[in-house]
């Protein structure tokens, strides 16, 4: 198309046509105009499907990123539960000698949990610039999840651990324990000390605020997670 325009506008100048070569002149200025145009439009396509392709890319993963928080955060709820369930059932008791369960409640409470959020996806997705999530709702719950409530939810259970490592072991060492495996049982020589105002009965008055933070701090998050998790599908499936 070019090409026929200067040879158009070469057999036109010779002759002095001045008014048919400005015509063209000016066809050729609109071409290249529309050319540039239609460039800029095809860049913009590339850019923004590349950019699309990207955000499904890290939303997929995020998404089973999410899975896997929530499956880790749901177990460590059941054992927490557990925990405030044993707690209340020695500090309830009533009868003169416990049962043979002591040992196992001991097992649930005498432990912790560790949790650790999936937070590569998002990292990346983070350092290329979270304006590339289209959904500003779904851009707001990401930032807040892995900025806030991760965070969050690691402290509330942290202090389990805390509570474990600087109240309880110290204390079990004092104790004279017949035997002791991690998660499953404790024996204790004298299982009354759980029954008199001692330093063991008020730890599993602490213990048990401890547990009941960890789990009421453990459902909110997850119930984060679930409000991702139905938006997330929402969008990879448009």
């Amino acid at each position: 198309m070019f090409a026929l325009f200067r040879r158009i506008r070469k057999q036109l100048v010779p002759e002095g046509n001045f008014g048919k070569y400005l015509k063209y002149a000016i066809g050729e200025i609109i071409l290249v105009v529309i050319g540039i145009v239609i460039a800029l439009q095809v860049n913009n396509w590339n850019e923004n499907r590349k950019s699309r392709s990207f955000e499904q890319e890290m939303l997929a993963q995020i998404r089973e990123n999410l899975k896997v928080d929530k499956m880790d955060l749901k177990k460590v709820h059941k054992n927490f539960e557990k925990a405030i369930s044993s707690i209340t059932k020695i500090l309830e008791h009533e009868q003169e000698q416990y049962p043979d369960s002591l040992k196992f409640w001991l097992g649930d409470i005498l432990q912790f949990e560790r949790f650790a959020a999936i937070t590569n996806s998002y990292e990346t997705l983070k350092s290329n610039g979270l304006d590339k999530v289209s959904d500003d709702k779904l851009r707001r719950l990401l930032s807040n999840y892995y900025e806030n409530e991760v965070e969050q939810v690691s402290r509330a259970i942290i202090d389990v651990e805390y509570a474990f490592l600087n109240d309880w072991k110290p204390l079990l060492k004092e104790l004279s324990i017949e035997d002791f495996k991690f998660r499953q049982y404790v024996i204790v020589n004298d299982p009354n000390i759980f029954d008199r105002s001692s330093v063991a009965r008020n730890n599993l008055i602490l213990n048990k605020d401890n547990y009941s933070g960890g789990t009421t701090r453990i459902s909110q998050v997850i119930q984060s997670i679930d409000e991702i998790l139905n938006r997330l599908s929402a969008e990879l499936e448009k």
